[in-house]
């Protein structure tokens, strides 16, 4: 059985220069370290992470490895997920190397929430579930099963057994 954690990034600062370029504010910072806390007590570090190239999902992913005690190293940063749509995340966690048993993907929405709901294959935590559907705010993480190689992942593939929105 694999682990896969799909995450959006946390409370990031309305403008800057680029959206790529926005940073987390204060809140986000705490948002996300919390989300380490949680995972850290749920979910074995993670063996790669997938995190999108800007700024916010980069500082989200150190904010929750430090928070979970993690290693910081295991992220690739991946440009392609800034605008990736849910099929083509989808294609970038397939390609995941089969060595790989728990995988983090940090993205933004609607992408990582779209993502998660059609990864659920309803058999999991129903309370989970119901959250899931109700939203993907930001610092929200939803916790898969997996049974298979990522290769093989399809939608409904994925039993959800945890969600949690980070609020430090």
């Amino acid at each position: 059985m694999r682990t896969l954690v799909i995450m959006r990034h946390a409370k990031a600062e309305a403008s800057a220069p680029t959206d790529f370029e926005r940073r987390l504010t204060d809140r986000g910072h705490a948002d996300a370290l919390e989300a380490g806390g949680w995972l850290a007590e749920r979910v074995a570090a993670p063996d790669d992470a997938l995190v999108s190239g800007a700024a916010r999902t980069s500082e989200t992913w150190e904010d929750v490895a430090t928070g979970a005690g993690w290693d910081l190293d295991v992220a690739q940063h991946v440009d392609a997920l800034y605008s990736a749509g849910s099929d083509a995340t989808l294609d970038l966690i397939r390609d995941t190397d089969d060595t790989t048993q728990t995988l983090v993907v940090i993205g933004h929405n609607p992408t990582v929430g779209m993502l998660a709901q059609l990864l659920d294959d309803g058999n999991g935590d129903e309370e989970a579930s119901i959250d899931l559907v109700s939203g993907f705010p930001t610092s929200a993480v939803a916790v898969f099963e997996v049974d298979g190689d990522w290769d093989e992942l399809e939608e409904a593939g994925g039993t959800l057994v945890a969600y949690h929105v980070g609020r430090g």
